[in-house]
């Protein structure tokens, strides 16, 4: 059953690879735009953004922070709700962003490795855990997206139904960072079938798309990248779309 909703939410992406703004193509590191040397930029232009979706690229490859002054520094200036991916996989790491002012964390990897940790850190943390389901051809990605596992998208968000997470970010890594389109129907039937506010990422192109994600009824909100960044439309224009 689809969890009920309220507001549908826009969560601008501040990727970050090497200290710099980026968004790659279905989450090759050799494909990689950059938009700006460091956050601050990134910053300056979501300025009044009332959320933010930033991710340590690196660390998502490697396993641990990687782009930590990077974060930091969002964290410490942006005034918006930060939700932090990339790379968190011990309780201390957990632990470590949310003292350091996420008010999120993004687990992806360990969802499948290590669910017990996501169900532990759920109940210390409510509402301030998401789960990562990241999708290659219908099956989960881990590390960076470089591993693909047996497990289908379903399958993984249904072990965290009564766990307590804030969400689940779908993506579609076919789609991320190409400018085709949202996954609507498979993030939609997701959502669907889930308790669990599923907020949809990759693909999204224009504001029709925001709009589309909004109009099917049981979506959370979505990710927005490349799109945002490359000028397809402004912040503000999404986020009155959204509203």
């Amino acid at each position: 059953m689809a969890a009920v909703r309220s507001a549908f939410e826009i969560w601008p992406a501040i990727d970050l690879k090497a200290g710099r703004v980026v968004r790659l193509e279905r989450g090759d590191p050799a494909r990689a735009s950059v938009y700006a040397d460091g956050p601050a930029l990134a910053m300056r232009r979501l300025a009044g953004c009332p959320r933010l979706h930033v991710v340590d690229l690196d660390g998502a490859f490697c396993g641990q922070p990687a782009n930590a002054a990077a974060v930091e520094a969002i964290l410490k200036a942006s005034g918006a709700s930060v939700q932090v991916g990339g790379g968190i996989r011990t309780r201390a790491a957990i632990e470590h962003w949310l003292g350091l002012g996420a008010a999120r964390v993004v687990l992806g990897t360990v969802a499948l490795e290590d669910p017990a940790l996501v169900r532990e850190a759920a109940r210390a943390f409510p509402g301030r855990i998401v789960v990562a389901v990241d999708s290659r051809d219908g099956r989960v990605a881990v590390r960076g997206w470089a591993d693909v596992s047996t497990t289908t998208a379903l399958d993984l968000a249904r072990r965290f139904e009564d766990a307590g997470v804030a969400a689940l970010l779908y993506t579609d890594i076919a789609r991320d960072g190409m400018l085709t389109g949202p996954a609507l129907e498979a993030t939609a039937r997701l959502a669907e079938a889930l308790s669990i506010p599923v907020l949809a990422s990759g693909g999204v192109a224009g504001l029709a798309d925001i709009r589309a994600l909004k109009a099917a009824g049981t979506i959370a909100g979505v990710v927005v990248g490349r799109a945002l960044w490359e000028g397809r439309f402004t912040l503000a224009e999404a986020l009155e779309a959204a509203a």
